[in-house]
């Protein structure tokens, strides 16, 4: 498979992709209605790919503030939209608002989406879902027959390679070359869109490469210790394995 490593400008315009550790924006508003709030530019990333979207507040230009509860991409016109409560005063078009975003929950969203990268690598089974929150993750699995599964071993694996600080990165490929090496896609449920020209890829050095448009650390060391919270069953080969950070509240 041809890919190369690219600069985050190279793989979407929007700024959760450009630089993940932004936190704060100043831009306008496109429009205000009932469905809620479209921007000129927005750090906040919509719900998609198991990751919630961000939340974030709007501070506008007489000082006061509009909390976001939620981001999502609209299915038929593409645009971000930031829900905000119904009674919240509308904006007029092109109002000068800075956003910032809820940056400790976007980043315990950011630490959780890698550590699932690594779980996909420590359990060697196709991934039929997965999930997460703030404070966990779930990855399901679809278990060759006679495979079992140790809480204790998973867990000191994970941790392992967090504590190794392997580096994450994005790579960018076609949907030509992917379906050239399918064992990338890990996901059984989801496949990417091959139909693109370019599919974004995402590294942890030495370890693992797989498509993915969710937001990632830097580097696994930043995930933290992680437990392994509980296995379940989800039916005669499928195991759900739900991993929390340590210092989840």
């Amino acid at each position: 498979m041809t890919s190369t490593t690219t600069t985050a400008e190279d793989i979407m315009p929007e700024r959760f992709y450009i630089d993940p550790y932004q936190t704060t924006l100043a831009t306008t508003v496109v429009s205000h209605d009932e469905a809620g709030i479209v921007l000129a530019d927005t750090l906040c990333y919509p719900l998609g790919g198991g990751q919630p979207g961000d939340s974030a507040s709007l501070l506008l230009a007489d000082g006061s503030r509009l909390a976001i509860s939620d981001t999502r991409r609209d299915k038929a016109s593409r645009a971000i939209v930031h829900s905000v409560a119904a009674d919240a005063p509308r904006l007029a078009t092109g109002s000068a608002v800075t956003l910032e975003l809820d940056w400790a929950r976007r980043h315990r969203h950011m630490r959780i989406h890698t550590c699932l990268h690594l779980l996909s690598c420590v359990i060697k089974a196709g991934v039929t879902g997965g999930n997460l929150s703030a404070e966990s993750g779930r990855l399901d699995f679809d278990l060759p027959e006679g495979m079992e599964l140790d809480k204790d071993h998973i867990e000191r694996e994970l941790n392992a390679l967090i504590a190794a600080n392997h580096a994450v990165s994005v790579q960018m490929t076609s949907g030509a070359a992917l379906k050239a090496q399918p064992e990338l896609i890990k996901t059984m449920s989801v496949t990417p869109p091959l139909e693109l020209p370019e599919i974004r890829l995402v590294a942890i050095d030495g370890i693992d490469l797989q498509p993915c448009g969710g937001t990632h650390v830097r580097s696994t060391g930043e995930i933290g210790q992680v437990v392994v919270k509980k296995i379940e069953s989800k039916g005669a080969r499928n195991k759900r394995v739900v991993i929390a950070l340590a210092d989840a509240p």
